[in-house]
């Protein structure tokens, strides 16, 4: 599984970093970003619940 977040969707929230900080990180900003290449078995269901709780819809698992 994967996951991107849009830059221009991304409004600085925190909240996929709050929920998974294993896969998101935030830049000088406060916006997400997910430098992981593949998300590993055991984090999948938190980086997808961090997708669920994007208020912009921001982030992109497939």
């Amino acid at each position: 599984m994967q996951v991107s977040v849009d830059p221009d969707r991304c409004q600085g929230h925190a909240r996929c970093w709050e929920i998974c900080p294993e896969v998101f990180e935030l830049d000088e900003q406060g916006h997400g970003a997910a430098p992981v290449g593949e998300v590993p078995p055991e984090l999948q269901d938190k980086a997808r619940d961090a997708a669920r709780n994007c208020p912009e819809r921001a982030i992109t698992v497939s």
